[in-house]
């Protein structure tokens, strides 16, 4: 058996633990740069407000309905998702976090658990210990336990936010109920495939036929329509390595000229190793662009990308920042207002498994000087020890206008209690 454990509207929920005020209410929270919605309380969502709704253009509904918006706080997102994790780990040694807030649980050897009990046991504890509500589903298969969990959130008060599949009732009473394009894993385009030969809901999906479905929908077609079958054929992955990391930043205003773009591009490039010896990987390849606005039709405009095969695998903030401006220094053209630039970082090597070449190698110098670097960051704050061809007073800041406090992660934040004598 399975479990899928959803925080239900995560972000809202995160702002409401520390503003309780909140419940009840119509909360929002804005992309980076407050641009559109991305997550939004059921009482928003009533409200006809949209996923990725451009803010600007539903200022009017907000004012209105007294709707609560907020900044994306992704530190207190982030802290509350391993607080609610680590609860979960508690519940199955086999766990599989699937997103900031999702995971899966495998709960084999749990035969003679009452699992109906042990979902709301679940939801107890972290609902307590973090004030995160949760839905659950339980079934056989991990298809079948995402379909389970949105039962459990569409019916809260019949279900109490856990639902079990333990029956083959169960699953094709649940199947019938559940549409197809609402199942896990299929698309925009396989629900047109699928509509247009008569296919409305999960149920329908599992009576094709196999060699159809493999034709259209591929090998991970044909293991979904048989985990919804109950057949267990999608187990539980390991979490994967990024394949790429980019950082990429639109400017507060046109830059016209090389060193201005320099500092940008090398800010991104010791960004992006800062992430990349997070996951204990080095990079073999670099990718910088460059363009101007193209919505400003009184300016001439230019676009341009460069990829380049580094000489030796690297995670070093000072080479990586020194290949991706030889880059940039490649495409540059003058006379252009810029208004944006990037540097994505790609095929990665294994920290563990990196092969040394003949002639030229990283600086062996460079990696203990990067672990001080990232220690006195993280210790003191972000962009507190820079590299010498960066903007030593500029510091990058998101438009977060209606950002909350980081409650768990910055002491001066931290909420006080007064308690009476």
């Amino acid at each position: 058996m399975y479990a899928l454990i959803d925080c239900n509207n995560f972000y809202a929920s995160c702002e409401r633990v520390f503003q309780p005020g909140l419940n009840g209410k119509p909360v929002a929270v804005l992309s980076n740069n407050d641009g559109c919605v991305i997550a939004r309380s059921n009482e928003a969502k009533a409200l006809g407000i949209p996923m990725g709704a451009p803010a600007f253009e539903y200022k009017k509904v907000f004012d209105d309905h007294g709707v609560h918006i907020f900044s994306a706080n992704f530190a207190l997102y982030g802290d509350m998702s391993h607080r609610v994790m680590n609860i979960l780990s508690e519940y199955s040694p086999d766990m599989e976090i699937y997103s900031i807030d999702e995971a899966f649980l495998q709960l084999s050897g749990f035969e003679k658990y009452d699992l109906q009990n042990y979902g709301y046991q679940i939801r107890r504890h972290v609902t307590q210990w973090t004030g995160i509500p949760i839905s659950a589903g339980i079934a056989p298969t991990k298809a079948l336990a995402k379909a389970a969990n949105r039962i459990a959130k569409k019916f809260p008060k019949k279900t109490k936010n856990v639902y079990l599949i333990d029956t083959e009732e169960k699953r094709i009473k649940a199947l019938r109920w559940l549409k197809v394009e609402d199942v896990w894993g299929i698309g925009r385009q396989h629900t047109k495939r699928l509509n247009a030969i008569g296919v409305k809901t999960a149920y329908d999906f599992t009576q094709l036929e196999d060699d159809w479905v493999k034709k259209h929908l591929a090998i991970v077609g044909l293991r979904l329509k048989q985990d919804l079958q109950g057949i267990p054929t999608l187990g539980m992955e390991e979490i994967q390595r990024k394949k790429s990391i980019a950082t990429t930043r639109t400017f507060d205003g046109n830059y016209t000229t090389l060193s201005q773009l320099k500092e940008r591009v090398s800010t991104f490039a010791g960004s992006c190793a800062e992430k990349l010896r997070r996951q204990h990987s080095y990079c073999n390849s670099i990718m910088v662009f460059i363009h101007t606005n193209g919505h400003r039709h009184d300016l001439a405009q230019y676009s341009k990308n460069i990829v380049i095969k580094l000489p030796y695998p690297t995670n070093s903030s000072m080479e990586l920042s020194k290949f991706a401006t030889q880059a940039l220094s490649q495409i540059f053209m003058p006379g252009y207002h810029y208004k944006k630039a990037g540097v994505v970082i790609m095929d990665f090597t294994p920290e563990k498994t990196v092969q040394k070449n003949l002639f030229e190698n990283s600086n062996p110098k460079h990696q203990p000087l990067m672990q001080t670097v990232d220690a006195l960051n993280t210790l003191y704050g972000q962009q507190k020890i820079k590299l010498g061809s960066q903007d030593a007073k500029r510091v990058w800041k998101m438009k977060q206008e209606r950002l909350s406090p980081k409650y768990t992660t910055r002491l001066s934040d931290i909420i006080t209690v007064h308690a009476a004598g």
